[in-house]
């Protein structure tokens, strides 16, 4: 092997933490290559990634391609010479990029693979009510989060963890993760393992409007995990609805499973002594923080000081 150099791609904060992980370990990072800046906040001005702005912090070259077929961008990575491409929630990476380094190209995903392949692994293992998931290192193949798996350590979900804490604790998992791959290529010590291919295996398809609007007519402990999993982003939504007036996007960012009175009408919304209860198809939730249109994330108790409610709410 002529180099021990790592070319690293990600882009945002869960990337950084291996980005730190590997530089703080002593590892030859050569360069980082990340999103290109984009538009973001009220006045649309250019922001870059997370990892780019880690990356200058470390004094270390930043390659943004719009394309990652570009010519141009091809023949920079020739002349990087990296032996080892680690990517952490980067873009898909086509097979001329990927198969460049001698050891190959080793991805951080978010799960335990083979459950979860997919856009959103750390919510979707929440919304499905899971007591554990994980992180895997696997090296990348021409299907999506489908080659070979190297390591993979898990982790427990809380029974009131949100997508956030189990965010939090992966990236953190998942750094130390790839460290410990990123030896174990460069010795010669790993024997990648293929993934099993198997239809019930659980997914994590990209969230959308359609599959993280709330179905208030589930189960209370479904509908619990839904707004845990989608916490804090993007959130479950419904609509605030008072008698007859248009309907308020509403976000449920925190909730709890309660005992409140007899079974209504799904979505039907109770408050009682300053606090928010909604039905559902069995059971209640105790709303604890919510977003209305136009506001802020706040306790639902705050919320309820500061409107007026002169009808009759429902959630739908």
């Amino acid at each position: 092997m002529s180099t021990r150099r790592i070319l690293f791609m990600g882009t945002p904060d869960f990337a950084v933490a291996t980005l730190n992980a590997l530089i703080a370990d002593g590892l030859d990072v050569c360069a980082v290559v990340t999103a290109p800046d984009r538009p973001a906040g009220r006045g649309r001005q250019l922001r870059a990634s997370a990892v780019k702005t880690r990356a200058l912090e470390l004094g270390l070259p930043v390659l943004q391609p719009e394309r990652l077929k570009d010519p141009a961008f091809l023949e920079q990575l020739d002349a990087l010479d990296a032996s080892i491409y680690v990517v952490v929630a980067f873009r898909m990476l086509p097979e001329v990029v990927w198969s460049k380094p001698e050891l190959g190209t080793v991805n951080l995903h978010g799960s335990l693979l083979p459950a979860y392949r997919g856009a959103a692994p750390i919510n979707w293992a929440v919304i499905n009510g899971e007591k554990r998931t994980g992180v895997t290192t696997f090296m990348i193949q021409q299907e999506i989060d489908t080659g070979d798996l190297l390591f993979q350590e898990s982790v427990e979900i809380g029974p009131e963890d949100t997508a956030g804490d189990v965010h939090d604790r992966l990236m953190t998992t998942g750094a130390a993760l790839m460290v410990r791959t990123v030896h174990a290529l460069f010795d010669g010590s790993l024997k990648p393992v293929p993934q099993e291919m198997n239809a019930s295996i659980p997914t994590a398809p990209k969230l959308t409007p359609i599959n993280t609007r709330i179905p208030f007519n589930c189960a209370a402990e479904q509908v619990n995990d839904l707004i845990r999993g989608l916490s804090p982003f993007p959130g479950a939504w419904c609509e605030w609805r008072e008698d007859d007036a248009p309907g308020l996007h509403c976000k449920l960012l925190r909730s709890r499973v309660v005992q409140h009175g007899s079974a209504s009408t799904p979505g039907s919304v109770s408050i009682v002594d300053g606090k928010l209860f909604v039905a559902c198809g069995n059971g209640w939730l105790q709303v604890l923080d919510i977003q209305l249109e136009g506001r802020k994330r706040m306790p639902a108790a705050d919320l309820l000081r500061g409107i007026r409610i002169s009808g009759t709410v429902r959630l739908q």
